[in-house]
């Protein structure tokens, strides 16, 4: 029986066996990887011989489009800068059985995705993450770690998770995954809504460790920690507001009648004490503050309401779709489960 929780596995519990006739698309989003680009697609090409390698070309104004071409990629320019731009479009246009979606600067070792893709199907997953695990302190920077631990905490503790990384880039991905999430998100944030759209639907997911490299000479990071530090923390709080928001503005109207009564318990005491209300401003002060309180739990109670219908349809919608292309017919989905059971 498949476990219905995120979870970690190691290198071996799933042998490498990938059905000939899976369709296997490697999305790679570039932008100014002229560096990188056409190593990274050589080595996913000899990871998965029968895999389609597209590039996104994101508005490069370098080789990166002719790298690609060069090294036998499909290459689609994508003009809206930011990655979740990139995985919007190719989750609409791209039609597989199997996404393996990783990055373009050689940071993600290709000789992983069979393992990813591999334990995807044995386990019959919705997403496989590969958890990074450093190969060196200059592959991966220290607040880079420390922001990812932070976020990933934050994460775990809202949405009940029991990941260790969720800003991996690199990831193999099921077609109604990939099919049924919204992807609204623009740029590094992507990876975010990747798997919080999976814990709020509690879909099967898993993680398994992954070498992370550093990156290639001559090849810049477009990381800014801070910058893209505060994208995401706006993005954890709209993912609250539209998943949660019962925590959120409960939380909230929690704070202010904190704040009123540490204001107002005061005038109180005066007023039983004299009859007089000697500081007026502090009363109305508290006053309002309880009102805007109680407002802010109606709020969240309504949301939730709102939210709960919103995360049915869905649900309804991931049900809906087939876990292989509707053509891969019932002897592909036999082989898999024969597979399954050998291991």
């Amino acid at each position: 029986m498949t476990d219905m929780t995120p979870r970690q596995s190691t290198a071996h519990d799933s042998p490498e066996v990938i059905p000939p006739w899976l369709k296997v698309a490697v999305v790679l989003p570039c932008y100014n990887e002229e560096v990188a680009i056409g190593a990274v697609v050589t080595q996913f090409r000899n990871a998965l011989p029968n895999a389609q390698i597209y590039v996104f070309n994101n508005a490069s104004n370098d080789q990166t489009a002719a790298r690609a071409l060069a090294a036998g990629a499909i290459v689609y320019e994508e003009p809206m800068r930011g990655k979740g731009n990139v995985l919007r479009r190719a989750f609409a246009e791209i039609e597989a059985d199997v996404y393996v979606v990783a990055d373009g600067d050689g940071t993600y070792d290709a000789a992983e995705a069979p393992r990813l893709v591999s334990t995807l199907l044995a386990h019959r997953l919705d997403m496989v993450i590969g958890a990074r695990q450093p190969e060196s302190a200059a592959s991966f920077p220290t607040g880079h770690g420390f922001g990812n631990a932070l976020f990933t905490g934050v994460v775990r503790r809202l949405f009940s998770g029991r990941l260790t990384d969720i800003f991996s880039g690199y990831r193999a991905l099921s077609r109604r995954f990939v099919k049924s999430i919204p992807a609204l998100s623009t740029g590094f944030e992507i990876e975010t809504e990747l798997t919080v759209h999976a814990l709020q639907l509690r879909l099967p997911m898993m993680e398994v460790p992954a070498r992370y490299r550093k990156r290639p000479e001559g090849s810049v990071s477009k990381l800014h920690t801070l910058r893209d530090g505060i994208r995401i923390f706006g993005t954890i709080i709209a993912f609250l507001h539209q998943y949660r928001p019962f925590a959120l503005y409960g939380s909230i109207g929690t704070f202010l009648v904190a704040t009123a009564l540490l204001l107002g318990l005061p005038v109180v005491e005066e007023f039983l004490k004299t009859g007089l209300v000697p500081r007026l401003p502090t009363a109305l002060l508290a006053t309002g503050l309880i009102l805007l309180a109680a407002m802010s739990f109606v709020l969240g109670l309504l949301l939730h309401s709102v939210s709960r219908s919103a995360i049915e349809m869905k649900r309804l919608v991931y049900l809906g779709l087939p876990l292989l292309r509707t053509g891969s017919g019932a002897a592909e989905e036999r082989s898999i489960s024969t597979d399954r059971h050998r291991t």
